[in-house]
């Protein structure tokens, strides 16, 4: 059976050509499989490289956007080019490491659709281990998408996992442009199977997730699969509004029955601060969601194929080089 290998590539020049080497030979001779790297707009010569790589090699093949278009978008743009009877993603920084391939494909048994990798914290001082912001801001985007998505993400878990032929054919034919594979996998609730392992140190380069694009993505994680958010914000709305309904008869009634005066300036500053926080956070929510149905409903492509080159034979093409637009 051929095993299709999806890699989403940005700038990642200097780990091409030894994660190409890394997989053959983790893969080979018991499997038979392709590489699909997918170039999201790189600039830092990676697209000449997967040039070269392609020209010697029938099992690898690659995608070329004509500008980065995002992590997810290339994920599933491989995930749409694959044709093996299985899909596994991965990173191309090697933190991914290939040598785990053989460990999920054993895993992949009859009745298992999803074979899912959960990353262990790497002990103190391991090369592997990541800084102390990036675990934290880690943890942050692991709580808040469970918090509020309505969709359980577990901790640990990334774009590296196994996905039936089945399984990839249902992400294919989601259609939105913003797709978030963390949620929609687990929500596909397909019979899954977990390994574990230790991240290994990246190769070469520097992460791409800043703090800005995990914020991002925390944000698609918890407005992708639910309304929860708008909920808790209404539910937020109710409790202040009843609080100040409360406040506004503890004030009347001294008004009217003592001779006390309501010494109002702090608690009308917090009261004011408090409140117009609430709207400002409803607001913002509200936007969100507005903002992916604008998106969506614009029809746009989820991304556009500046040059691939895959194998022969697929899909009627001749092997060439072409340019085009996908969805």
């Amino acid at each position: 059976m051929l095993v299709s290998i999806v890699v989403p590539v940005l700038d990642e020049k200097e780990n091409l050509e030894p994660l190409a080497q890394a997989v053959d030979s983790a893969l080979l001779p018991a499997w038979d499989y392709e590489l699909i790297f997918v170039d999201d707009g790189s600039h830092d010569g990676s697209l000449e490289v997967l040039r070269h790589l392609v020209s010697g090699n029938r099992r690898l093949g690659y995608i070329s956007f004509s500008r980065n278009f995002g992590h997810q978008t290339a994920l599933k743009a491989g995930i749409e080019a694959a044709r093996g009877g299985c899909v596994i993603t991965m990173d191309g920084d090697f933190q991914h490491p290939p040598a785990l391939l053989p460990s999920i494909l054993e895993a992949w048994k009859p009745g298992i659709e999803v074979v899912a990798t959960i990353r262990n914290e790497a002990p103190r001082g391991s090369s592997g281990r990541p800084s102390f912001l990036k675990r934290k801001t880690s943890r942050l985007f692991y709580a808040l998408a469970n918090a509020f998505s309505g969709q359980r993400l577990e901790p640990g878990s990334a774009d590296f996992r196994l996905l039936s032929r089945k399984a990839a054919d249902i992400i294919v034919s989601m259609r939105e442009r913003e797709l978030f594979l963390r949620g929609a996998v687990p929500w596909m609730g397909l019979p899954t199977a977990t390994v574990t392992y230790e991240a290994a140190p990246r190769r070469s380069g520097s992460t791409k997730y800043s703090f800005a694009k995990m914020w991002t993505l925390a944000l698609d994680g918890m407005t992708s699969f639910g309304v929860r958010p708008l909920r808790l914000a209404s539910i937020a709305g109710a409790f202040i509004s009843l609080a100040g309904f409360v406040y506004a008869l503890y004030a009347l009634c001294m008004r009217l029955f003592t001779s006390r005066t309501v010494e109002g300036w702090t608690s009308l500053l917090v009261s004011v601060l408090i409140v117009g926080g609430i709207q400002l956070l409803c607001l913002g929510l509200v936007g969100e969601y507005l903002g992916k149905l604008f998106i969506e409903a614009k029809g746009r492509p989820g991304y556009i194929v500046k040059e691939s080159f895959l194998e022969l034979g697929r899909r009627g093409e001749s092997g060439e080089r072409n340019s085009g637009t996908d969805q």
